[in-house]
């Protein structure tokens, strides 16, 4: 496995010594950790889906070898979710911004590297889903057992990054529509004011001819 971009034993020490109190800083210590896995690579589909991985992976390794009393390892294991959700809503807000920016400076979303951009932002949940179901399939008993409850509550009641990341593509391809009606607009002007210009120019020309073969005769006569 590469070597992760963030301190997983740093992660895993947190949750391994987490009391039932400490839910707020749990999900802190996984949302820094997983920004920090993404800030090292690029924002694509696939290295979203690595870090994700990496950093469940720690925080599963880390509850795991919690032996403190009264906590409950479900209860651990969702506040990493919601960290790894906090971290992605981030990630989506930086892929909104670039999109847009693209666009004002009159970039078209079906160039095919903005249009993958935009189908990968709708991916983004299931992308989630996806690493941190590896990782609990990776993590085998009794912490597979823990993350079940987890899973299917993150899948019924979605995620704030994905809710957010469909939101933005939607939003991208609005723009785009309407983009491509002012164009196909200043177009259909452009085409009107270019027949209205022809008609003159066609009554132009046609004066020039008509003064020119009246102009014939005389010229003759000298």
């Amino acid at each position: 496995m590469a070597k992760p971009l963030f301190d997983a034993e740093s992660l895993i020490a947190q949750f391994e010594t987490a009391t039932a109190k400490q839910g707020t800083q749990l999900r802190k210590a996984t949302a820094d950790a997983t920004m920090a896995a993404l800030q090292g690579r690029e924002l694509t589909l696939k290295n979203i889906k690595s870090a994700l991985k990496t950093v469940a992976e720690a925080a599963s390794a880390g509850v795991a070898k919690n032996a403190m009393p009264k906590v409950d390892p479900e209860t651990l294991l969702d506040q990493a979710v919601h960290g790894m959700d906090d971290a992605l809503l981030k990630a989506v807000d930086a892929n909104r911004t670039a999109l847009s920016t693209l666009m004002n400076q009159g970039a078209d979303l079906r160039d095919k590297h903005l249009s993958k951009a935009v189908d990968d932002l709708e991916k983004m949940e299931d992308a989630m889903f996806s690493a941190i179901k590896k990782a609990a399939a990776g993590a085998g008993a009794p912490m597979a057992g823990a993350w079940g409850p987890v899973l299917e509550k993150m899948q019924l009641g979605g995620t704030l990054s994905g809710a957010k990341a469909a939101s933005t593509a939607e939003e991208m391809a609005d723009q785009m529509q309407t983009a491509m009606r002012t164009t196909r607009t200043a177009s259909l002007r452009a085409a009107q004011a270019l027949a209205e210009s022809y008609t003159a120019m066609v009554s132009g020309v046609l004066i020039g001819m008509q003064e020119a073969m009246q102009a014939k005769p005389g010229s003759r006569k000298k």
